[in-house]
């Protein structure tokens, strides 16, 4: 087979991330001569509606009509397009524990984004979180519990199938309990088989014979291969999931710029090993040099029989069949306004109470502390500034904002003894350290991210999972005494 045919045949096999806000015409070229149908957008390739569904229909017609256009907009924290009604994160429909409504939510992000000219959304997320200090995923999770995260899980894919967009399960087979980010390393989840199969691979087992999509985990689970992460593992792609389980869907992996995987191989061996343990597509979204050595790897191995032409062409079906089955095509978005009121009810169902939080009276004289810089985890969106907390509070209370930059270094019992109620508002996924923990007194604790951090305080604590603006709202309505906190949140410890 000719050069030029086999990378035509390897750019079908992986997903590229793009630079800019519009499709300039070097990287329409390198699409159309390599044949890449796949592309993952991110914050930095958005700017509006216009020009985004502008960009993505430019895609569509450099990569045709087999062309699967992606993005993370699971909710919460993790979202791409942020002027689209803003889901609440999995976590958040945990609390709420309505599967009606989970459906609701699948279905109300999928409307958005098909309008932006989206067809796969990398979203839910089926990892159960059971690990406090998990690093990346927290509220990201449905919860703890298998049969219930299952249940919201699968009722928010099935809403988004109702309107056309594909979504893909992840971080197969679980990152729930792990203390490492991959992106900044390689986790490892070292539990007898056993137990794996009880709870990590509970809901991906229940969910496979109906996800479109199955994105995979650069994570080393000894059980099942000691020496591979699941993304380069045979034993866990293939035999477990394809064979064992009998998935036919698409097997996508994680990021392949991830630390976790671009630290330990180069990006065309990885990309190799990756389809030779069973994977369908690889998300090469590095640089373009990265993209190039990782089709050049990929149509080597083709050539070379390690990628049989039969396995390859697969992989192609499977690929071209969800293709077919969510075209990529903007819509017009004409449920915005209902789609708004849905996810600020969302979002007001999910508020959680702990410890039996006590609202300031009206005008009560209040003092606000929160962090001073908006940070992002590198995954999520950059959380919310102090100043918008403090403008939140203002229209019911006489607020006096303290920021800190340093948790471990800010003084607690330096604030004034003046007798104003004091509130914490968390801004960022990253728990508190030992300092904090132990000198920190609030009043009342407004988890705006990770619920874990309602753990690092004996404070009565308020829990949103997520800092959205009608997340704060429902905080000011509950502050107002306008709404209750009805949540219950999904994971052990509250």
């Amino acid at each position: 087979m000719h050069t030029n045919d086999l990378r035509r045949l390897a750019g079908r096999l992986i997903m590229i991330r793009l630079f800019g806000t519009a499709l300039d015409a070097d990287t329409a070229d390198f699409i159309r001569a390599n044949r890449i149908r796949g592309a993952c957008l991110f914050r930095q390739n958005m700017v509006d509606a216009a020009q985004l569904t502008r960009f993505t229909d430019d895609l569509k017609d450099a990569m045709g009509e087999e062309a699967l256009i992606a993005l993370d907009q699971e909710g919460g924290a993790v979202v791409r397009a942020l002027w689209v009604p803003p889901p609440p994160s999995a976590m958040a429909l945990g609390a709420a524990g309505d599967a009606a409504l989970a459906r609701d939510v699948g279905a109300a992000v999928a409307r958005a984004i098909r309008a932006l000219g989206f067809n796969w959304n990398f979203a839910p997320v089926l990892d159960l979180n059971n690990n406090p200090q998990n690093p990346v995923i927290a509220e990201r999770s449905f919860g703890a519990d298998p049969a219930q995260a299952t249940r919201l899980a699968l009722a928010w894919m099935a809403g988004s199938e109702s309107e056309g967009v594909a979504c893909c399960v992840k971080h197969f087979p679980g990152h729930g309990d792990t203390h490492v980010d991959s992106h900044r390393d390689l986790p490892t989840v070292n539990k007898p088989l056993a137990e794996l199969e009880r709870f990590e691979f509970a809901p991906f087992r229940t969910a496979a014979p109906h996800a479109p999509a199955v994105m995979t985990a650069h994570i080393v689970y000894p059980a099942l291969d000691a020496d591979h992460p699941a993304t380069m593992s045979r034993a866990i792609l293939h035999d477990l999931l394809r064979a064992q389980w009998g998935y036919e869907g698409v097997i996508i992996t994680d990021g392949m710029d991830m630390h976790a995987i671009a630290h330990r191989y180069g990006a065309g061996e990885a990309a190799v090993n990756a389809l030779v343990a069973g994977a369908d597509m690889v998300m090469a979204i590095g640089s373009r040099a990265t993209q190039e050595e990782t089709i050049a790897a990929i149509a080597a191995a083709i050539a070379d029989g390690r990628l049989p032409l039969n396995e390859v062409h697969a992989r192609l079906a499977r690929l071209d069949g969800l293709a077919h089955a969510h075209p990529a095509a903007a819509v017009p978005y004409a449920t915005e306004d209902a789609d708004r009121a849905l996810m600020a009810q969302a979002w007001r169902r999910a508020l959680t109470a702990r410890g039996n939080p006590h609202r300031p009276v009206p005008q009560a004289r209040v003092r606000l502390v929160a962090r001073q810089d908006v940070v992002s985890d590198g995954v999520s969106e950059a959380g919310v500034p102090a100043g918008a907390i403090a403008a939140m509070l203002q229209e019911l209370f006489d607020v006096d904002l303290v920021t800190f930059a340093d948790a471990e270094a800010f003084d607690w019992n330096a604030l004034p003894d003046d007798g104003r109620f004091t509130i914490l508002a968390s801004t960022s996924r990253r728990r508190y350290g030992p300092h904090a923990r132990a000198t920190w007194a609030p009043d009342l604790h407004l988890a705006l991210w990770n619920p874990y951090q309602a753990l690092d305080f004996a404070a009565p604590a308020l829990l949103t999972y997520g800092f959205a603006p009608p997340a704060l709202d429902a905080v000011q309505a509950w502050l107002a005494g306008a709404a209750e906190a009805p949540g219950h949140c999904p994971v052990p410890g509250f």
